[in-house]
């Protein structure tokens, strides 16, 4: 019962963000020439997950369909992670996390793109570091993009530690 308790008290601030959140967007972005998604989210602290999921049914997966002068919505109310980071080369979830000053928990759950080995973040990609859930959930019927672009460059290609190579 004392477990129960601890869960349902530890599950109250995630529901209560989702039972308060509405869609009305909260700040937008037009479009200009040349910006590709993680551009627009790094210029403007918004994760390329997050971006992605507010605008579901308008940007693609691959994010090839930006239209020049076209505005689009880069946060939710109540679900607008501002707090980012842009990957680099050879970084990992921990390597993030730490210098975020946030546990790997919160990351990935800002983040639900990453997969379990991080394994699949790329130069270039925006992250939500905030230390609480900020980020709106995938809409019901979808799934976020776990593969890596075909045009990006893997954060750590080996799949291996940077400090652990011989």
């Amino acid at each position: 019962m004392f477990t129960k308790a601890i869960a349902v008290i530890l599950a109250l601030p995630f529901v209560a963000q989702l039972v308060s959140a509405d869609n009305t967007c909260t700040r937008s972005y037009t479009a200009q020439a040349g910006d590709i998604c993680d551009s627009i989210s790094a210029a403007n602290n918004v994760s390329t997950y997050q971006l992605a999921v507010v605008n579901v049914g308008i940007i693609d997966e691959a994010c090839d369909n930006l239209a020049v002068g076209q505005s689009y919505c880069l946060g939710w109310q109540g679900q607008d992670c501002m707090t980012t980071y842009v990957v680099q080369q050879n970084d990992d979830c921990d390597i993030i996390s730490s210098a975020a000053g946030i546990n790997t928990t919160i990351l990935y759950e800002n983040n639900p793109q990453i997969d379990y080995y991080c394994s699949n973040i790329y130069i270039g990609e925006v992250l939500c570091t905030a230390n609480t859930v900020q980020v709106p959930p995938a809409p019901a019927g979808t799934t976020p993009a776990t593969t890596i672009p075909a045009t990006a460059t893997p954060a750590n290609p080996d799949g291996d530690l940077p400090w652990c190579d011989e």
